[in-house]
């Protein structure tokens, strides 16, 4: 039997516009001599549909759909198609997390997923019921077990901490599966894919079973979906990948034994790699499916915004990216000089708005209201919020999607300006530590220099006033970024942290500051996640609360 992966890339809610995917592509399938087609989770829907779940005009959009795809493939291939569909008992919750079975040019039987994931950035318990009992598709001969997603992430052996009481994967095991396939979406975050690898090698070898899992690609919100849909023999070998961040289709001929043909796309788990990827990926899927064609970001000249330049020219291409440069009194000549100089690198399109003058109307201004008052961060403030008026001027005059550019240290511990450098409809690498930026962007710079190299050395300074440096007010960065790693990553706790021997008072200054920015972040554009702890959906701390 030949099994085609068929990787698309869905829009949340689109559910004509994935319905044409998944026609084209099984119509791409069959002429590969596919037998079944097997599409990502929720593949009709859009992973995460999250509460366009709640409406009912939408889930019946969505079974209409399944009768048009069924009538338009009719005479082809059978297909396992994600869909959301009811539950008609009336108990539990209203929806099954399904994979429906299209065939002979008719709807015919679901498949329900049994795990359903409520952590992170997933909330399936709020509107699908588990399924109970092995879920198996007889077809040409071979007995396939069907599950879905989070469904092969309990396997007893591999986790030292299982999160559920069953394993589905056991269950279709014991009924008498002779392969299994899993319909995935999976967000992506950096290292996922060798994990994933690991785990579903380790299963396949486990339970004698080739296994195959066919995942979603690109970008919905604030997730990143890479691809990657594999194959794997029964004595656990990787033996088919479809490419990374790309849609694709993936044939896996099970007639060929457990030493079928290499067919492993080229990939590569350099951690800088996958996140410039991800983050090239994130950025142009979030343009595209919020119907921009243009984006714009300011440029300081310093490391943060040189690399969403430089990840927005790759994924808009250079002649649909404007940057904008507003020096102040307080900007360096060497800022300056570094901005235009990374635009002509990258061939991205300029423009300068100096805003001393407008400093010198705010300050006039607020002369008599703040006379007696000491010069505070409140005039730094000030002109970041230039910077952002302006920034949004432009995105409403031009129709551009406004990048912001800030990076995950500042944002954990409250170094932005709400209503100034925080102004944007994305915020590109706000998951990125300080020192990961400056990985990726030398990654990027061994490719061809792109970003100067004075960007790279020069301490990172918001110049805001005269001679700053961001650890006037920071720990150094290397050190920050671990403390922030252990607190928002494995959400260790202060005395954990100290236990590990970090200074207690600088552990319990960072994590102060990390709680009373969480009013910030709860106003900021959304995050591109690409580590296993964002401040996306993922993240869900009281703003008012002690600790």
């Amino acid at each position: 039997m030949r099994i085609a992966l068929l990787q698309t890339n869905p829009t949340a809610g689109d559910i004509s516009g994935n319905s044409a995917l998944i026609v084209r592509g099984v119509k791409q399938a069959q002429t590969l001599g596919a037998d079944l087609v097997v599409t990502p989770e929720l593949s009709l829907m859009g992973y995460l549909p999250r509460d366009l779940l709640m409406s009912r005009g939408f889930i019946q959009r969505g079974a209409q759909e399944l009768k048009h795809i069924a009538a338009e493939l009719a005479g082809g291939p059978p297909v396992l198609v994600g869909v959301a569909t009811l539950n008609p008992s009336d108990m539990g919750r209203p929806l099954f997390n399904s994979a429906v079975l299209v065939q002979d040019g008719a709807v015919g039987h679901a498949y329900h997923k049994t795990l359903l994931p409520t952590y992170d950035v997933f909330d399936e318990d709020r509107y699908f019921e588990p399924a109970h009992g092995p879920q198996i598709l007889d077809l040409k001969g071979c007995r396939l077990g069907i599950s879905i997603c989070e469904d092969v992430w309990n396997d007893r052996d591999f986790w030292k901490r299982r999160r559920y009481h069953q394993d589905p994967i056991e269950i279709l095991s014991k009924a008498g599966a002779q392969a299994i396939v899993n319909l995935s979406a999976s967000p992506f975050n950096v290292g996922k894919q060798a994990l994933r690898e690991d785990m579903l090698s380790h299963m396949a070898k486990k339970y004698r079973l080739p296994l195959m899992i066919t995942c979603q690609v690109g970008g919905n919100d604030d997730l990143i979906f890479d691809g990657r849909s594999a194959a794997f023999t029964a004595d656990g070998q990787l033996f088919a990948r479809a490419k990374g961040f790309e849609e694709d289709i993936l044939i896996v001929d099970l007639s060929a034994g457990t030493n079928p043909p290499n067919t492993i796309a080229p990939d590569d788990f350099e951690p800088e790699a996958e996140i410039w990827n991800a983050l090239v990926l994130g950025v142009r899927d979030y343009a595209r499916k919020t119907r921009f064609r243009q984006v714009l970001l300011g440029l300081s000249g310093g490391i943060d915004s040189a690399l969403t330049a430089a990840i927005a020219a790759d994924a808009m291409g250079p002649e649909n990216v404007l940057g904008v440069m507003m020096p102040s009194r307080y900007s360096s000549r060497g800022s300056v000089d570094d901005s235009v100089e990374l635009a002509r690198h990258l061939g991205i399109r300029t423009m300068e708005l100096p805003i001393s003058g407008i400093m010198e109307t705010y300050e006039s201004t607020l002369a008599d209201a703040f006379r007696g008052r000491q010069p505070d961060v409140t005039e730094e403030n000030i002109q970041s919020r230039i910077r952002g008026n302006l920034l949004m001027a432009l995105s409403n005059k031009f129709g551009s999607l406004l990048l912001t550019t800030g990076n995950k240290s500042e944002m954990s511990v409250g170094y932005c300006t709400l209503y100034g450098d925080m102004n944007g409809g994305l915020a590109v690498i706000a998951d990125l530590p300080k020192m990961m930026v400056y990985r990726v962007s030398r990654w990027c710079n061994r490719r061809g220099l792109v970003i100067p190299e004075s960007t790279l050395t020069k301490p990172p300074s918001a110049e805001l006033r005269p001679d700053q440096t961001d650890q006037d007010s920071l720990p150094p960065y290397e050190l920050l970024d671990q403390i922030l790693e252990l607190h928002v990553e494995q959400s260790q706790s202060a005395e954990e942290i100290i236990a590990q021997g970090f200074d207690e008072q600088t552990v319990r200054r960072v994590l102060r500051l990390v709680r009373i920015a969480e009013f910030k972040r709860k106003q900021a554009a959304p995050v591109l996640k690409v580590t296993s702890r964002a401040f996306g959906t993922g993240w869900r701390m009281p703003i008012v609360r002690q600790d």
